[in-house]
């Protein structure tokens, strides 16, 4: 019999959460898009104001379910709703961002009783911009929060960037008790 499981993309505003869905989903991508308004507006033009929701077939005839989260605050609701019964978190990160850290801070803040249930992984867009100094002080930063450094550098229009993401998730899971091995 199919398992199906669950994983959340979490991440500001412009990190890549939908298109990583869109690029790894088998199905048509669930967007919830409205017209960016305020800040927004300067990094793209709709964003997910509840879920995007795509789902990734596997050969073994499971499936995963990708949901990922609204990157405002303002939508912070959707997150606990989104994490029920997921498996992990892959946190998006913008690398040219003014500062990565500082956001990677906040969404561990926010999501650290999920986070320490079950497991994360990073990955970093537009690290071009960034480069090897971001992903290095990110992974700096896990480890002084207390939690695994694993990111990597990653680019969500490809699928093979995010199936090596996603496969980091899985390996970050504890088979014997459901949660992140330390």
């Amino acid at each position: 019999m199919a398992t199906t499981y669950k994983l959340v993309f979490a991440g500001p505003v412009g990190a890549g959460k939908t298109t990583a869905i869109q690029s790894l989903s088998d199905i048509e991508v669930v967007r919830t898009e409205a017209s960016a308004t305020d800040d927004v507006k300067q990094l793209k033009q709709t964003t997910t104001v509840a879920m995007d929701y795509g789902l990734m077939k596997l050969a073994s005839g499971d499936q995963v379910r990708l949901y990922g989260t609204p990157g405002q605050k303002r939508f912070d609701f959707m997150w606990d709703i989104l994490t029920e019964n997921a498996l992990g978190l892959v946190l998006m990160l913008r690398g040219n961002a003014p500062d990565p850290v500082a956001d990677l801070r906040t969404y561990v803040k926010e999501f650290r009783e999920f986070i320490d249930r079950t497991s994360l992984v990073v990955g970093i867009t537009h690290s071009d911009q960034g480069g090897w100094e971001t992903r290095r002080l990110v992974a700096a930063e896990l480890e002084a929060l207390g939690l695994p450094p694993s990111v990597m550098d990653t680019d969500a229009r490809e699928r093979s960037h995010m199936a090596q993401l996603v496969k980091a998730l899985i390996y970050g899971i504890d088979p014997f008790n459901g949660t992140e091995a330390h």
